[in-house]
Order: C-alpha cells, then structure tokens, then sequence
C-alpha cells in the first residue's frame, strides 16, 4: 500500500472543482440543442442526466462525471468518485448497466495509487449492479478520475427535475458540509472522526434512495453536488417553474462544518454559487451568514433533494433512515411559483 497522498497534488477536489455555472451558462447558451423523437431529458433544464428511449419499455440513461481528489487514499477516492458518478442514474430513477473509467494521471506519481483508484471505482460498479466494460487514461499533472455512466429506467418512471408540483414537501437525505470539512482537513482544522464520517456518505451509493423513490412513485428529484443545495434547488424550481422554500434551521449537517465556518473556514466554491444564485433566491433576515455559507457549499456525492408528495413524506423518510440514510429529514415545501426561485428562512 502507497503512502503517496493525493490530495498534496490539487488545489480543489471533489465537486468543488467545477467551473462557475454562471460562466458556465454563458459558454452553452448558443450551442444548438439536440432534438430528437427518442431523446425524452436533454440538457434544456439541466438536469442530472440524458435520458433516450428505447422501446416503450426501455429507456438509457446516459451520463459522465469527474474531478480531483477529495481524500489521500487513492482506493476511497475512486470509490468516492464512482459513487459520485453513479448518483446521476439514480437521480433519475434508474439502475446502473455499465459504466467506462475516465482517467487523468500524473506519469511520474506511482502506479500503485492509480490502481487502487481504478480497484475502488470498479468495487463501487459492482455493489451498484452495473460492469466497467473499459475507459480511456491520458496524462495529466493533476489526477482526475470519474466515470461515464449507462442505466436503465422504464419510459414512464423516469424521475426528472422539471416535475415538482405545489404543495410537494421537500426532504434531503444526506447532511451539508461537505466541502467546508474537506477544506477543513486541509488545514488541520479538523478531526479524523468528523472527517471519516464526510468520507463514508460521500462513498455511499444512493440506489437504495432510487428504489424507494420509485417505490413511492416520486415524479421529481435531483441529487445536490457542486453547485449546492441552493443551486440545485433553484435549478429545480426553475425547470419546474415553482418556488422551493426551506428551512435553514432543519437542514442536516456534519459535526463539525459550523465549527469551521466560525473560524472563517469558507471554501472559493460557496463564493461561486452565491454569484449564480444571487439574483433568484431570497434568504431571509433570520438566516446566519454561516447558515446561508451552509446551504451554498458544494457537495460531493452528496444525497437526494427529493420532492414527495406530503402524505406520503413520513413513510418515506422512515424507509429512507432504514435504508442508511440516517439524516433523511422534510427541510421544505414547494409553493406557487413566486419572484425568485427559492426563499431560504
């Protein structure tokens, strides 16, 4: 086993590693968009996946995501990053067939560190059902690693995020803080408890929260990843074209993450989100900056924010906390579309 560290190699890791998506809509606003009789979710309302028909019985679910490291270990960091990937299938209600390894590696750091990530990538496929049939490496002086992703989902299942309807109580199954404890362990601020407990979430799957999804015949969901659980919940109410409005003083987080906050612990990538949804969400007088930071900070592989309809919504938190999502908590509701898109109180 390499005592090589891989996080000594990068600046961000995880999802916070993404691009602005203000500059980032910028760069897709002019490109042409696909249309076709079979292509049932396109990138129109961003969200977590393509989706093409099949037959009336089939239909693939199509989708890729990588980034650096989140952690040292090379074997928790592919299967961080595999989970990661994975979650995209399982956002829109579907099971998980094959996937492809996309990888970027310094050619001077040991072999031995890309074979643990490749051995933990391909671990995560397995316990999700699926096969890695292949992939593609090239160099890089940063490592990269992630997946391309195919699944499955029955045509008229498919869970999206352009379906939320009034009156549908919202209900998130993983704790925020990610990114802040990540930045945390970076500066030694951190203890390994808390840090092991953001590590075991980030590596579990969310295909249970799929099936008890679909079990419950839920229409709308998203996964929350880099862009925070604000800007994915505006992106949800935008597609829907509703208002989301969540409570802050519920919302679960990882010991520690406030804590960090106070010590001005606050990661470039919750700066970022507050630009791209500044203008569409209105927080409250009554929520905290560290509150506010929270809500913003991105998250890797991070859990469901699912919209369930409200008499459904305590049997399913009590089969989302049997299933291992412990924290599985109500933290809002959906309302008549309003100025903005999401009101945080």
């Amino acid at each position: 086993m390499s005592d090589f560290d891989l996080l000594s190699m990068v600046e961000y890791g995880g999802c916070s590693a993404k691009l602005p998506a203000k500059e980032l809509e910028k760069a897709l606003a002019d490109l042409p968009k696909a249309t076709h009789a079979n292509l049932l979710v396109d990138i129109e309302t961003h969200d977590d996946a393509g989706v093409y028909r099949i037959n009336d019985e089939c239909a693939l679910i199509q989708t890729t995501d990588f980034f650096p490291p989140v952690c040292s270990d090379g074997y928790e960091f592919g299967q961080i990053a595999a989970a990661n990937a994975l979650s995209d299938v399982y956002a829109m209600g579907g099971e998980v067939l094959t996937a492809l390894n996309i990888v970027m590696f310094p050619a001077k750091a040991p072999m031995e560190v890309l074979k643990e990530i490749l051995r933990g990538g391909n671990d995560k496929v397995l316990e999700a059902g699926g096969v890695i049939v292949g992939g593609h490496t090239i160099v890089d002086d940063i490592p990269k690693y992630g997946l391309s992703v195919t699944g499955r989902v029955h045509p008229q299942h498919i869970i999206t995020n352009a379906a939320a309807q009034v009156g549908d109580v919202l209900i998130l199954t993983k704790p925020l803080g990610c990114g802040i404890i990540i930045a945390g362990k970076r500066i030694g601020e951190i203890d390994g408890e808390n840090y092991q407990a953001v590590l075991n979430s980030m590596k579990q799957l969310n295909k249970e929260a799929a099936a008890i999804m679909q079990a419950f015949s839920v229409k709308c969901a998203t996964d929350v990843t880099g862009f925070g659980l604000i800007g994915h919940a505006m992106k949800l109410a935008k597609a829907s074209k509703v208002t989301l409005k969540i409570d802050s003083k519920i919302v679960p987080t990882f010991a520690g993450a406030m804590e960090l906050l106070e010590l001005g612990c606050i990661p470039g990538a919750c700066f970022r989100n507050l630009e791209y949804t500044e203008d569409n969400c209105r927080f409250e007088k009554s929520v905290e900056y560290n509150s506010k930071m929270l809500l913003l900070d991105a998250q890797t592989s991070g859990g469901m924010l699912i919209c369930c309809k409200a008499n459904d919504a305590d049997a399913m938190i009590s089969e989302l906390k049997k299933a291992g999502f412990t924290h599985s908590v109500r933290i809002g509701e959906v309302v008549e579309r309003g100025v903005v898109d999401v009101v945080c109180y």
